[in-house]
């Protein structure tokens, strides 16, 4: 594992493409001490967690006690309108955040940011960590009961009504899209970085399959399992898709694969019944499900100024939903063109870190 000043000289790629593999932050680190709620304006970016009590899902269901991790950065102003929220990504925790985003996407000089781990990310609430709702008699959750976690933690716990910015990547992307169309007063902006609005055909046939191979999988054992088995091809499937074909041919040599399959392979630092939950969040995902699934009309829900950055080569979240929605609600769009896929954001940071700021400062 990385230590914390090799996590800081590492470059964005690359520190991108290990939080893929799950490999820049141990299971540990990531289950660090927590220290108690802070008073607003704390820098120091230690794991805290907050006490919501009972949450009611959009199903009915409830989880109880629920729990969100955050990690503050930077110091809230005295109007209190430089608040930046950023949700973690599918199996993504705040400690992986942390090694990538304070400083190098978000200026915590200026910025007041939040980093949120989403529910089923085993910090906050999840089949992994609770007591009373233990592996699948955790409910299932959506995208948007994240958010609702979220706003709690913002208006219970930070007492923060409005965010300069909500963002994420990926995963997070969704959450920070769903902001958008669900709390359109919430936010003066929104930036979705390879997200989507609304899976495509490929997406979830990407996702079904994900699923698929994970249930039946016997060492899975229906979510009844031992300790953290190897689940190869769920992580087969996964990593396949994170890159281009292209990509990985030319920086994965034949005779370094098997290493580097084995490496995959061996990866069990996420708990499956997360990585269930979460999977069946991300299926369900669709801002656009109030109104039939049409895009056009959820843009027009949108308030704030939203920009979008999709990887025109992303074979793990499609990019044309958010095409179609960033042209129905006359938001900005960048391409990030480079062949590493859904990974592009790590190989072409430098650009993407010129959008989000130039963005921000509109």
């Amino acid at each position: 594992m990385l230590d914390f000043q090799a996590r800081a000289r590492m470059p964005f790629a690359v520190f991108l493409s290990c939080m893929a593999l799950g490999a820049c932050v141990s299971p540990a680190a990531a289950r660090a001490p927590v220290a108690a709620v802070p008073k607003v304006g704390a820098t120091n970016g230690e794991l805290r967690v907050a006490e919501l009590g009972t949450c009611t899902l959009e199903s009915g269901e409830t989880i109880a006690p629920c729990r969100i991790g955050y990690r503050t950065f930077g110091k809230l102003d005295a109007t209190k309108s430089n608040a930046v929220l950023f949700s973690t990504w599918f199996t993504g925790t705040t400690a992986k955040l942390a090694a990538g985003v304070p400083d190098k996407l978000v200026d915590t000089k200026r910025f007041y940011l939040i980093l949120v781990d989403a529910l089923g990310n085993g910090v906050s609430s999840s089949p992994s960590n609770s007591t009373t709702q233990a592996r699948l008699r955790f409910p299932k959750f959506t995208i948007r009961d994240m958010v609702a976690t979220q706003e709690r933690l913002l208006n219970e716990v930070l007492h923060i009504e409005r965010l300069h910015t909500v963002m994420g990547m990926s995963m997070g992307g969704m959450q920070a899209l769903e902001w958008a169309v669900s709390r359109p007063d919430a936010a003066a902006h929104v930036v979705s970085i390879v997200g989507t609005p609304q899976l495509t055909a490929q997406d979830l046939l990407l996702w079904n399959a994900e699923m698929h191979a994970l249930e039946s999988d016997v060492a899975y054992a229906h979510g009844e399992y031992q300790g953290r088995p190897k689940l190869r091809a769920v992580q087969d499937i996964h990593n396949m898709m994170l890159m281009t074909p292209a990509h990985r041919a030319e920086n994965i040599s034949r005779s370094a694969f098997p290493a580097w399959l084995e490496q995959v392979e061996a990866d069990t630092s996420f708990d499956w019944n997360d990585w269930h939950r979460q999977l069946e969040a991300m299926l369900a995902h669709d801002v656009a499900a109030r109104w039939g699934g049409n895009l056009e009309e959820a843009a027009r829900q949108v308030k704030a100024k939203l920009l979008f950055v999709v990887a025109e080569h992303d074979q793990m979240v499609n990019p044309r939903p958010s095409k179609v929605f960033a042209k129905a609600a006359n938001a900005r769009l960048e391409v990030l063109t480079g062949p590493c896929g859904h990974l592009a954001p790590g190989c072409e940071q430098p650009a993407l870190a010129r959008y989000v700021h130039s963005f921000m400062e509109e």
